[in-house]
């Protein structure tokens, strides 16, 4: 094989590497609540999952984004926030069917209650989109009028590093109060 196609061989799989790498990073978060959506919709029955890990991962990827107009990062970790928003809004929706359908009581709670005892704890799926959109709207106005402070911009990144670190917590503590991690996967 002579030097010119030694050196495409090269580039095509240094090439092929790096997208492999790239779709293993966008879709790689997403992975792990595949089984556990699949496990919700087939037994109807999202008690062992916490609702506040959708919340904490929402967060975490609104304020990446953010941070992303203040300091570009790589896109496909832009990408990577874009997926989990929409897969935690689709576990979302399924946690939120499932649980209205359960649900005994005929009283409903929506976002609009501003009742801070059912705070991500609502009736209607369309109250988590508004309820993220509010908080997009608000974060993402503050971000635009501060983008040119670093002291900001560095903190809307530390923000979201350490939301997204604190994962675990709420489902650690469903998972105490249940005395059980049956139903998560």
């Amino acid at each position: 094989m002579d030097e010119q196609g030694t050196e495409w061989l090269v580039f095509t799989v240094h090439r092929l590497v790096s997208w492999g790498a790239s779709a293993a990073m966008i879709f790689g978060g997403i992975v792990p609540y595949i089984p556990q959506y699949r496990d919700i919709r087939r037994t109807q029955n999202a008690d062992g999952f916490s609702v506040y890990v959708c919340l904490m991962l929402l967060v975490a990827n609104i304020l990446r984004i953010l941070f992303w107009f203040g300091r570009h990062f790589e896109s496909p970790l832009l990408w990577q926030s874009i997926i989990m928003i929409v897969t935690m809004l689709l576990m979302l929706k399924l946690c939120t069917e499932v649980r209205v359908a359960n649900d005994l009581s005929t009283k409903r709670r929506l976002f609009t209650d501003f009742d801070l005892n059912f705070f991500w704890h609502w009736s209607r799926f369309m109250d988590y989109v508004q309820c993220v959109l509010a908080f997009t709207a608000v974060t993402g106005y503050i971000t635009y009028l501060s983008l040119d402070s670093v002291l900001y911009v560095e903190a809307l990144g530390f923000l979201a590093v350490f939301t997204e670190a604190m994962l675990g917590v709420p489902q650690l503590y469903r998972n105490h109060q249940n005395n059980s991690t049956e139903g998560m996967r």
